[in-house]
């Protein structure tokens, strides 16, 4: 890799924490340019706005946490398991978060809801992508039998990412992970109760 791309992925990884933490409009290119120790030039030879930086901040972001999603997602052989695995990576998330400063995805939609139309684009995508990988998670579930043939796959994909979002802004706020850790329990007695097929 060559020392100009090195410099640019430092800037996005060091932006990425600061967003995630002080949030868009809380950071200024300043507060980058201390961060990294690059000058403003420096930034600017890289990218040509906070926009942009934010925008693959965002992105790099989401591929951290969507890694360790993805490896916790494979060390489970049920459809049931996988959807608490969810759940399981923001389980220590006060002091011990996938990404500092807790889930880029609930940040960035809370934040750019009503103030930044690129940034609340980006976060919609990624709210699809992940609706999309439970949707599928969940289908693979009812085909091999383990949920009920009739399960609403949307709603109970919905149902899963609001449970994790809700305890994880619960536990944030309050700086201690029991609700986030209630959540998983009682996800689990639901997929336990509602979702699982019956054996014949």
């Amino acid at each position: 890799m060559e020392k100009g791309e090195k410099t640019r992925k430092y800037i996005i990884a060091k932006a990425a924490e600061l967003f995630n933490q002080k949030g868009y409009s809380g950071s200024s290119l300043s507060d980058i340019t201390e961060l990294t120790g690059i000058k403003k030039g420096g930034i600017y030879r890289h990218f040509s706005s906070k926009d942009e930086i934010a925008y693959e901040a965002f992105s790099y972001a989401g591929s951290i946490v969507g890694a360790q999603l993805a490896h916790a997602i494979s060390q489970q052989e049920t459809a049931s398991g996988k959807l608490l695995a969810y759940l399981h990576v923001y389980e220590k998330v006060v002091e011990a978060p996938p990404f500092i400063g807790g889930c880029p995805l609930l940040n960035t939609a809370i934040e750019s809801d009503d103030s930044h139309p690129g940034l609340r684009e980006r976060a919609q995508q990624a709210l699809i992508g992940t609706l999309e990988s439970k949707k599928k998670i969940i289908s693979e579930g009812v085909q091999s039998g383990e949920f009920k043939a009739d399960l609403d796959i949307e709603a109970l994909a919905t149902f899963s990412l609001s449970i994790m979002e809700g305890g994880i802004m619960m536990s944030k706020l309050e700086g201690n992970n029991r609700h986030i850790r209630m959540n998983i329990k009682s996800f689990a007695a639901y997929l336990k109760k509602e979702c699982l097929r019956e054996p014949s």
